[in-house]
């Protein structure tokens, strides 16, 4: 028997149960494997087809067998991809092993997930263009693999495999965009927003060809949106998206919350968000387009356009959250290769990823500085708090974490104690921020050799501040309170050379900090003094009702 008139037999079939279909991924796999190179493209199609529907009948042990049995027979193209685009435990069971043509490589890379790629990325017996054509894709176009949906399928109702095949371009599982669509609305649903009221369209479908212009769209009128194209970024307020849409559309990736402007009606004009997957021809691997869902952007998305009523620090909360974001990732990441989470990773790979973790968590501090400085201008000073917190031993921890930079920069502090106890209403995060922040700023400024001085003093026990007294370090031993404010001045006379956080940034925030809790900073013409107000009295009556139990 021919292996057209093989398959003819198998797909005429109706598998009763999940032993028949077990029976017939088999058969269609094993054909395919030794024989597509020699089959006719119908039968082809046709063959692919069923094992797409069989797919969800067949257990994933099965399939992984079948995949690894492949891997020593098999070098057909379209097969390799199908398993490739399986559950991460299939997928990695061919591609680690199988072996295919250059061309077929390079035909195959299109069709596969990222996690695909990063299990050929681990190989060494590729050939040379396929290696460079894994590294073009850049790294954003590998991850790690993830665990297989924990969800039981349920078996469908027998029926002749070639009558439920489905349309070429059908998915057997849920479609790319209706699980596009799952996701944003399960993040939507979450995000803990209150309700804003929606606009009579708030949301909209559309798939472009593999040229990135939109060529269907379902919930707002054709002509706003047909036409436009995703492959390239739009400018001066014209109809189009941004440049995040053209550089994922390059790299073929995934997009995420793109910007898009419209023209048309009120309803569908201005700005709108969208998330969109790039599908590709189950049958060649081909990449037909992108399939996206848009919506109107949320309050917080929208750090542009806003009327003079709004508040302005909404501008600096949206460029927060968008360092975040990647920050995050990239600090996670490099968690995991030094935890060595997903197996053996060199010494030197493992220091470089330690750097990055400690370096984020440097960013990191930026970013809480800067978002503790956007909302210190929203409301009204708070009430002095009530919690009593031993700045003396604050300022002593601190000195001990500040023990390497001092070393890096050859300065040496000394604060010395006068009076006490140091007993102040503050909280003490807030405590370890503004003295923290305040001493880092004045390290960074002083030459190398010096010593950076000051005193912690409590006048007399009723007094009702605290203060850190700091000597002004001889490179701004002459600057005017003004200066020493501008986040834009440098000790060497030139903005650009400034810290990342500056002196003048520093101090402004240390500044607005104290005040929040009735403190304050002065700039004196040979020290700066942080006011904290002070709980001795306070403390001293609490001990005696103690004493007194």
């Amino acid at each position: 028997m021919t292996a057209d008139s093989m398959i003819a037999t198998i797909l005429r079939q109706a598998p009763a149960d999940r032993r028949a279909s077990i029976t017939a991924w088999r058969q269609l796999s094993d054909i395919l494997a030794q024989r597509g190179n020699q089959l006719g493209d119908d039968d082809i199609r046709r063959s692919l087809h069923a094992l797409a529907v069989l797919r969800p009948r067949v257990p994933e042990a099965v399939r992984r067998d079948c995949a690894r049995a492949i891997t020593r027979h098999g070098r057909f193209a379209p097969l390799v991809a199908l398993y490739a685009n399986d559950v991460p435990a299939v997928s990695a069971a061919i591609l680690r092993e199988v072996r295919l043509s250059e061309t077929d490589w390079l035909a195959l890379l299109p069709a596969t997930s990222a996690m695909a790629r990063s299990v050929l990325a681990g190989r060494r017996d590729l050939p040379e263009a396929v290696a460079r054509a894994l590294a073009s894709l850049g790294s954003a176009s590998v991850a790690l693999p993830q665990p297989a949906s924990a969800a039981v399928e349920e078996p469908a109702p027998a029926a002749p495999i070639a009558q439920a095949m489905p349309d070429p371009v059908a998915d057997s599982g849920p479609s790319q965009i209706s699980e596009l669509v799952r996701r944003i609305d399960k993040y939507q649903s979450t995000r803990g927003q209150p309700a804003a009221p929606r606009p009579p369209r708030a949301a909209f479908l559309f798939e472009t060809g593999p040229d990135g212009v939109i060529h269907w769209v379902d919930g707002v009128t054709r002509g706003a949106v047909i036409g436009l194209s995703i492959a390239e970024a739009a400018f001066g307020g014209e109809p189009g998206t941004d440049g995040i849409a053209a550089g994922a559309f390059r790299q073929r990736a995934e997009i995420i919350n793109a910007r898009m402007l419209l023209e048309g009606t009120p309803a569908e004009s201005g700005e709108w968000r969208f998330s969109a997957l790039p599908w590709f021809d189950p049958a060649t691997g081909q990449f037909r387009g992108y399939r996206a869902s848009a919506r109107r952007p949320h309050r917080n998305e929208t750090p542009y356009g806003r009327t003079a009523s709004e508040d302005l620090g909404d501008s600096i909360r949206q460029l927060i959250h968008e360092l975040r974001s990647p920050l995050n990732a990239i600090s996670g990441f490099a968690q995991i290769i030094s935890g060595q989470m997903f197996g053996p990773v060199s010494q030197g790979y493992r220091a470089m990823a330690d750097a990055i973790v400690a370096d984020a968590a440097s960013v990191q501090a930026i970013i809480d500085d800067l978002e503790t400085a956007a909302r210190s201008g929203e409301a009204p000073p708070m009430q002095a708090a009530e919690e009593i917190v031993d700045i003396g031993a604050i300022v002593t921890q601190i000195e001990r974490d500040l023990a390497g930079l001092l070393a890096d920069q050859r300065v040496e502090l000394s604060i010395s104690r006068v009076g006490g106890p140091f007993l102040g209403l503050a909280g003490d995060a807030n405590v370890q921020r503004m003295v923290g922040r305040l001493l880092t700023a004045l390290v960074d400024v002083s030459e190398p050799g010096a010593i950076l001085v000051g005193q912690l003093v409590t006048e007399t026990r009723h007094d009702d501040m605290l203060q850190l007294r700091m000597v002004r370090p001889a490179a701004i031993r002459f600057a005017t309170a003004s200066d020493l404010l501008d986040p834009g001045f440098s000790p060497e006379g030139e903005a650009p050379g400034a810290a990342v956080l500056s002196l003048g940034f520093s101090l402004r925030l240390v500044d607005s900090l104290a005040r929040a809790i009735g403190g304050r900073l002065d700039i004196g013409h040979n020290a700066l003094t942080l006011h904290l107000p002070s709980a001795n009295s306070k403390g001293e009556v609490e001990l005696e009702a103690q004493q007194g139990e």
